[in-house]
């Protein structure tokens, strides 16, 4: 019951797109890419082998499939329209042929190969186990299906409310907001380089260089700072749609719209982001616990003195 609670909100953020007007044109679209996609590439391959990891495949190609359909069914494609959409295609095909390089190199996808789950999946068996889950074929689908309904609802509602608006231009705050997407874009990236580098040089334990210098996990910490952008982008599209739609259907894609932010950082803090990365961390490299002591886990900061 606990599960059925947890996937509540998005399901009525979900409804709320398909019933608003201006939205429901792109939500159907959406939500019919979006179940085709994880199925067949997490649901299915999920049942057969009990691993979660394939829906680092299907999360990042369903943000794919919302820049294709924003781009595809909105009726004027203006700049903060097209500019988003874009947004929505680079963030997913960055970490989307990522995901599928790492599926193929692990062989997940070729018969009878040895399938590793990654950490983050081994992590939360963790969890289940805590928390009394005794089904691994429910809880790998119920871990599949969240990530999907979110595609499907929340992390839909930036690009969906901002083309519903087909009298909105660039302001001031957009703008603003899509240079803080660009900038946030461009440093996760440059924190994936920085640790990436670190470890070719065959340097051992934590990398602590440059971005990683101020936070423990800056590449995550930029990841959110996208979504916030996304978010600010939406705000003054936000006004179009209560006039277009009931005041009930207006209110939930509010909600949905900041709930979009705090999916991304419960996500990238605490489920299959920082803490089961630090987790294992901390039983792999000795000097995790002093980084730990003098480096702020999520949002940048000066190094601290360890007591």
């Amino acid at each position: 019951m606990r599960r059925v609670w947890s996937m509540l909100p998005f399901a009525l953020v979900g409804v709320a797109l398909l019933l608003d007007p201006g939205t429901a044109g792109p939500a159907w679209w959406n939500l019919g890419a979006q179940v085709v996609l994880f199925t067949l590439a997490a649901a299915i391959p999920g049942h057969l082998t009990r691993h979660v990891s394939y829906v680092d495949v299907a999360w990042p190609w369903g943000l794919v499939a919302i820049g294709v359909v924003t781009l595809v069914t909105a009726d004027d494609l203006g700049v903060v329209t097209v500019a988003v959409a874009l947004a929505y295609l680079a963030m997913g095909l960055r970490m989307g042929l990522w995901g599928l390089a790492l599926s193929v190199k692990h062989g997940w996808w070729t018969p009878g190969s040895r399938k590793v789950e990654l950490p983050r999946y081994q992590y939360q068996r963790r969890r289940w186990e805590r928390q009394g889950f005794r089904s691994e074929a429910w809880s790998v689908q119920y871990e599949i299906w969240l990530q999907g309904l979110a595609n499907a609802s929340v992390l839909a509602v930036p690009a969906f409310v901002v083309a519903a608006d087909d009298q909105g231009s660039l302001t001031v705050l957009s703008g603003v907001a899509l240079v803080l997407w660009a900038a946030s874009y461009v440093l996760e990236s440059v924190a994936d380089r920085q640790k990436q580098r670190f470890a070719a040089l065959g340097k051992r334990g934590t990398c602590d260089q440059g971005l990683w210098r101020y936070s423990r996990h800056p590449n995550y910490f930029f990841q959110w700072m996208q979504w916030n952008a996304l978010v600010l982008v939406a705000l003054p599209a936000l006004p179009a749609r209560f006039h277009d739609t009931s005041p009930v259907v207006w209110v939930l894609l509010t909600l949905g719209l900041f709930f979009a932010s705090w999916t991304l950082y419960v996500t990238l803090t605490k489920h299959t982001g920082a803490r089961p990365a630090e987790y294992y961390s901390l039983r792999k490299r000795p000097d995790y616990a002093r980084y730990q002591a003098t480096t702020n886990m999520f949002f940048p900061g000066p190094v601290k003195t360890p007591r």
